[in-house]
C-alpha cells in the first residue's frame, strides 16, 4: 500500500514539474515575442519622428504639392494610432506608399535632391526602414517560435489550460509580394 502511495506522489510531482517547465517556456517565448514587437515599435516611432522633418524640407521646395503632404500627415497620424501588429502593418503600408509619393515629388526638384538636409533625412529614413525590416523579421521569427510552441503536443495542453493565444505576424502588403514587372 505504501509503495502505491509513493508511486502516485512521484507521478504527481513529475507531472507538476513538467507542467511548470512547459508553462515557463511558454511565458518565456511570449515575453520574447512582446519584446520583438517592442523593437518594431521603437523603429516605427523613429520613422514617425523623421517624417515631419522630411515633409517640411520638401514643402520648402515644392509648396504647390500640398495634397501629397496632407496624405503623408494623415497616414502618419493613422500609423501612430495603430493597435497591434495587423493594424500597424496595414497602416504602415499606407504610410510607406505616401512616403513614396514624397520622394516622387522630390525627383522633380533637382535643388531639393541636392540639399544636404534632404539627403541626410533621406539617409536616416532609409536606415530606419532597414532597421524596421530587420525588426520585422526578428519579430516574425519569435511569433513563429511561440505559435509553434503552443500548437505542438504536449505543450498545447498547457497552452490550452492557460489560455495562450497565437500572435499575429507583421506581414508585407500584397504589392510587395508581387514580382516586379521589368520592361526594356
Amino acid at each position: 500500500m505504501a509503495i502505491w502511495l509513493w508511486i502516485i506522489l512521484a507521478v504527481i510531482a513529475i507531472s507538476a514539474i513538467w507542467f511548470i517547465g512547459v508553462y515557463n517556456s511558454i511565458i518565456t517565448a511570449k515575453n520574447r515575442t512582446k519584446e520583438a514587437w517592442s523593437d518594431i515599435d521603437v523603429q516605427l516611432k523613429r520613422r514617425h519622428d523623421l517624417i515631419p522633418n522630411l515633409v517640411e524640407t520638401v514643402k520648402g521646395y515644392a509648396k504647390q504639392e500640398s495634397g501629397v503632404f496632407e496624405k503623408v500627415t494623415e497616414a502618419r497620424a493613422n500609423a501612430i494610432n495603430a493597435k497591434g501588429p495587423v493594424d500597424a502593418s496595414e497602416k504602415e503600408n499606407v504610410l510607406s506608399g505616401a512616403l513614396k509619393s514624397v520622394f516622387a515629388v522630390a525627383e522633380s526638384y533637382p535643388t531639393l535632391r541636392s540639399s544636404e538636409n534632404f539627403q541626410k533625412l533621406q539617409d536616416e529614413l532609409t536606415d530606419t526602414e532597414n532597421k524596421i525590416e530587420a525588426a520585422r523579421r526578428f519579430y516574425n521569427g519569435q511569433v513563429r517560435d511561440f505559435n509553434t510552441k503552443i500548437q505542438v503536443f504536449p505543450s498545447s495542453l498547457v497552452a490550452g489550460m492557460t489560455g495562450s493565444k497565437d500572435f499575429e505576424l507583421f506581414e508585407a502588403k500584397a504589392e510587395e509580394k508581387e514580382l516586379p514587372q521589368v520592361k526594356f
